[in-house]
């Protein structure tokens, strides 16, 4: 990740206002930075998941659409200059909504423009409202603050509905 992108993080996690947090990163893999430390030092739990073995990685998930964790299990998911890597989003995003709890939060941070780098492919360029359209096709999410925070890159917050349960 570059620096614009831990700063907008950072920016964004402290908006949140949340005492605490159960976290998951999708898309962990430290290949060039991680966000567990911004996670770790508000004293929240970080798991980091990504579909291979490597550094900052907790949980491998074999299939990126079939993560091993249980329903409604984290206050907050995030993931950050992962979405391009995803060839399927259409059933990545859904993933990320299934294993948040319901209130918690959604937070997508990709490119609109950038280089070719493939890690193993590199498959999408997101524009905010191919972002809502994703948000929207979950039926889950709401409270969307969907923006472009650099000329190359997006932040997407949602908030996912209350079940009632």
């Amino acid at each position: 990740m570059h620096w614009e992108a831990m700063q907008k993080m950072n920016s964004i996690l402290d908006d949140l206002k949340l005492d605490f947090a159960n976290v998951l990163d999708v898309g962990s893999m430290d290949v060039n930075g991680s966000y567990r430390g911004s996670v770790e030092k508000r004293g929240w739990a970080y798991t980091g998941l990504d579909i291979s073995k490597g550094p900052n990685v907790d949980v491998i998930s074999v299939d990126p659409y079939g993560f091993p964790v249980d329903n409604n299990m984290y206050d907050l998911v995030m993931s950050g200059s992962t979405m391009e890597h995803v060839e399927d989003i259409w059933l990545w995003v859904p993933e990320l909504v299934r294993v948040l709890k319901p209130n918690g939060y959604l937070v997508i941070l990709t490119h609109t423009s950038w280089e070719y780098h493939p890690h193993p492919v590199d498959c999408w360029r997101i524009m905010p409202d191919g972002m809502r359209f994703l948000f929207d096709l979950t039926e889950k999410l709401i409270d969307y603050d969907i923006s472009m925070f650099n000329i190359r890159d997006i932040s997407a917050v949602a908030r996912k509905m209350d079940d009632g349960a």
